[in-house]
């Protein structure tokens, strides 16, 4: 079976079972502060395990996009050196929200992977948790019982421990027991030898786990106590790779046709064949590279198309990282010394084309993307490896130390194994426990930056769900049904839930309401400041930093009479600015090209901030362009047309525009304004008419990353103070340029006047500086054979101070020259040394300055032949140039 036929196999035997078929989420997670991927199936249905949300159907399958490459789950450094790891794999998935349980899920499994699949029986194992004490879990009869009905005897049942056989989706949230199913793809001659269940769970390449049955039975609560769930589900997760290995009888995930397709064009790229150079799951760094390259550039391809471009911060730095590893295994072993990977995007996007269509849609954007990264890291490495040689030539311990090697992989992006191989091929070893200890230290920074616990809820009633009012009104009684207490590094917040609410949380682009919430009490009413709102999963939560929030909040023990209230004011300009994206977007692709597709979005009561798929600066005269359409609209003053509860098909078919990597449900909201221009799926805040936002100006154009822009506006009063602080700043300069009518020339005139006269002022000082070095030549003292200059000069700055030493040494034979000057009422330093000196004497410029910079009450550092400082002590300059001369002998 060919892997497409595998994934229908496995959906089309639970849509017989009465399983709904839902697509996948993308692999960044929404609304999830525990998640920065969704790194399971079960990710995007907590809130069904949980009791916050309603799923679409109690029985629901399948296959997810994952991606395991931070946090708890992290396989990364496994990938390429073993056959079975990677970053993005799919998670084929059944799911029972209070429906079947244990008995279902088992005979299920073994149904589809026996009959279906066809998998030998007697290499099948299974395992079962063992119980434990700690967490007062029993051991696991009923799942233990079902499986030696269904496999006859219990001799390939496993009793596993709460490390493999008990499953937590992080420190807290729905967990359970679980049932592993095992498979041993070896050869009969090792089965001879050992049994497979002897190698379950012991990281043998063949004898492998593929499918997991998780009884989710309880809640982990913040203190590690578990609390039973209101409902008993089943949440199972099957790696597909893995199961297309075993169905068509492959040794390796990467023999299997998932990978095969793009290894192919590796090897045609580098010229290189894969799986002749040693055993799979070997040492071999050109099949290692093959399988790193061939994993890595789904993650990376598949993250981008759903809206994850690589960054320096959090998520973005996570798929740079992996893009990065994929290019450096490139460029070591495979030789490739121009971008390869974007070449690679096109094939993916037409393996995937039926299952997630949305990398084809973009394939080229993702491919130029890709292409960009690819570049700079390359240039990158390039960099690395001369900076990596300079550091070779001055290290006489033949160790390099660990902050060193830190330095390069953080500051640089050098990534630390390969400094390790060319260091070795250099005679090199690197300080690893110094590079581990740099590594932690910065780990335990991030950490503490990082910080945030949240403790438990407080139940004070049940809802369903939250329901949402912000559409229609800006204010509402309601119920305040739970709250809990979260420390973050600045202080600490109070988080209320209310079982419906007017305050829009932070989504798409669009900032969360601020307002207030107050209790009505007849004996003690209060306020609640609320300073922002964000969605967790399908709540809306209500963040506040009142002090004593919580002490009055304790006095109740049960649902609390509130009456919440947005800030309309704030909430009105919010709108403003939501809509004007709107417009702006369809003036974009109306004047640059259908081919502009949302990549980011920022909306509040000051600025609107877009991010679009572009790569070429837009030019000031498309920026006047895209306003004036944008402003045109705002004139005709264009009605909302809002259509909630769409059917997503019927959506699409009316030409709305959807952001990539928003997950839509089966039925949407539709914003139109003027069908004929602006239709899209949104859920955020909107004018009633596109007159409310009065005047629409751009502030800022510029690129955010390859192929993305980002422009930045203002709107309403804020467009027209704008425009007011633009014109008095004209109005300032006609006056001090004395009422000059044409500006630009003036302004020119007064910039050829100013250069004018700073070259003739640089040709004096130039003629200074050489009547100096003239005198200093005069000076030159002879000490075994060594030409010594050291002297205060007087120079107008520091880069005269470094020519006068470069052009005295041009003149010396062995020349040890010190330089020192005031520029600016600060000490300035330089040491120059013949080349010939410092490996003669072991001298080196960098450390000279260093020590002598400390008599001024300074420091400074540079290469072994020339090296600067500066202090802040005028007074010691003369001792630290003699400090500095001191050390030729």
């Amino acid at each position: 079976m060919t892997s497409h036929q595998i994934r229908k196999s496995f959906l089309d035997f639970f849509i017989s079972k009465g399983h709904l078929i839902v697509p996948s989420a993308p692999l960044v997670a929404k609304n999830d502060p525990t998640l920065m991927f969704n790194n399971s199936g079960m990710a995007q249905f907590k809130d069904f395990f949980l009791g916050n949300g309603t799923p679409p159907s109690t029985r629901i399958a399948d296959t997810q996009k994952c991606l395991r490459v931070s946090g708890k789950h992290n396989d990364l450094e496994e990938v390429g050196f073993d056959t079975y790891h990677h970053t993005m794999f799919e998670m084929l998935g059944n799911w029972s929200f209070g429906d079947y349980f244990k008995k279902e899920a088992l005979q299920w499994s073994w149904e589809l992977l026996t009959e279906v699949f066809q998998l030998p029986k007697d290499r099948i194992y299974v395992s079962v948790f063992e119980g434990d004490t700690k967490d007062n879990v029993p051991f696991d009869q009923e799942a233990f019982d079902i499986w030696k009905s269904i496999l006859g005897d219990d001799s390939k049942i496993i009793l596993g421990n709460k490390k493999d056989n008990f499953w937590e989706m992080g420190d807290i949230g729905p967990c359970g027991p679980c049932s592993e199913i095992h498979i041993d793809l070896r050869d009969q001659a090792e089965v001879d030898l050992i049994s497979g269940k002897e190698l379950v769970n012991k990281d043998h390449p063949q004898v492998v786990e593929i499918w997991n049955n998780v009884f989710m039975q309880f809640e982990r609560k913040a203190d590690g106590s578990l609390l039973p769930l209101p409902s008993k589900h089943v949440d199972t997760g099957m790696g597909f790779e893995r199961l297309c290995m075993a169905i068509q009888g492959k040794k390796s995930n990467y023999d299997t046709d998932i990978f095969q397709n793009t290894i192919e064009v590796i090897e045609k790229m580098s010229n290189k064949k894969y799986g002749v150079n040693g055993t799979l799951g070997s040492d071999d760094y050109v099949d290692v590279a093959m399988r790193v390259i061939s994993d890595h550039i789904r993650a990376v391809s598949f993250a981008i198309s759903d809206g994850q471009l690589p960054s320096n911060a959090k998520a973005g730095y996570v798929i740079r990282r992996i893009l990065r590893r994929a290019v450096r295994y490139g460029y070591s072993y495979l030789d490739f010394r121009e971008p390869f990977m974007c070449k690679l995007v096109p094939v993916l996007a037409e393996q995937f084309k039926n299952v997630f269509p949305e990398l084809q849609t973009q394939v080229e954007f993702v491919t130029r993307v890709v292409e960009e990264e690819e570049k700079t890291f390359l240039r990158t490495l390039e960099l690395g490896l001369k900076r990596l040689d300079h550091i070779f030539e001055n290290n006489t311990s033949k160790t390099l130390d660990g902050q060193t090697v830190f330095e390069l992989s953080d500051t640089f992006g050098f990534p630390v194994d390969l400094t390790a191989l060319i260091a070795k091929e250099k005679g090199f070893e690197i300080d690893e426990e110094g590079f581990k200890a740099a590594l932690a230290e910065q780990k335990a920074r991030s950490r503490k930056d990082a910080t945030k616990e949240a403790a438990d809820w407080i139940e004070l009633g049940e809802i369903d769900g939250v329901e949402f009012l912000g559409y229609d009104f800006s204010e509402s009684e309601a119920q305040l049904v739970k709250y809990r207490v979260v420390k973050t590094k600045t202080g600490q917040e109070v988080h209320l839930v209310l079982d419906r609410t007017p305050f829009y949380a932070e989504m798409g682009g669009q900032v969360g309401d601020q307002g207030t919430i107050s209790v009505l009490d007849e004996k003690h009413p209060f306020n609640i400041n609320i300073k922002d709102t964000k969605k967790e999963n399908d709540l809306f939560i209500h963040i506040s930093t009142d002090k004593n929030l919580v002490d009055r909040l304790e006095s109740f023990d049960g649902p609390i009479a509130v009456f919440a209230k947005i800030n309309t004011e704030r909430h009105e300009n919010i709108k403003k600015n939501h809509t004007a994206t709107h417009l702006m977007l369809a003036a974009m692709r109306e004047v640059l090209g259908s081919h502009i597709v949302q990549r980011g979005s920022y909306q509040n009561d000051e600025v609107t901030r877009f991010d679009f798929s572009h790569f070429s600066k837009v030019t000031d005269e498309e920026l006047t362009k895209i306003e004036d359409v944008v402003n045109e609209k705002i004139r005709e003053n264009i009605k909302l047309d809002e259509k909630r509860n769409v059917p997503i098909d019927e959506a699409m078919s009316l030409g709305a525009t959807a952001t990539f990597g928003e997950k839509y449900g089966d039925f949407v909201r539709v914003i139109t304004f003027d069908p004929k221009f602006s239709v899209e799926l949104c859920g955020g805040s909107h004018v009633q008419g596109t007159g409310e936002i009065g005047l629409f100006k751009f502030t800022s154009e510029g690129s955010v990353s390859a192929g993305v822009r980002r422009v930045e506006a203002v709107t309403g009063l804020k467009a027209l103070e704008l425009l007011r602080s633009q014109t008095a700043t004209l109005d300032k300069i006609k006056e001090l340029l004395k009422g000059a009518i044409d500006l630009p020339k003036a302004i020119e005139s007064l910039i050829e006047e100013k250069s004018s006269l700073q070259k003739k002022i640089e040709a004096l000082e130039n003629e200074k500086v050489q009547a100096l070095k003239g005198d200093l030549l005069k000076s030159v003292k002879s000490i075994s054979g060594v030409s010594v200059i050291s002297a205060k000069v007087e120079v107008p700055n520091a880069d005269s101070l470094k020519q006068l030493a470069f052009e005295l040494k041009n003149q010396l034979e062995n020349p040890f020259i010190v330089l020192g000057a005031i520029v600016g009422d600060k000490p300035q330093l330089a040491v120059l040394i013949d080349e010939n000196l410092v490996k003669e004497k072991s001298l080196h410029a960098g450390n000279i300055v260093k020590e002598a910079a400390k008599l001024m009450k300074g420091g400074g550092g540079g290469q072994p032949h020339f090296a600067t400082a500066g202090g802040s002590d005028i007074s010691g300059l003369s001792d630290a140039i003699s400090k500095a001369e001191s050390f030729l002998q």
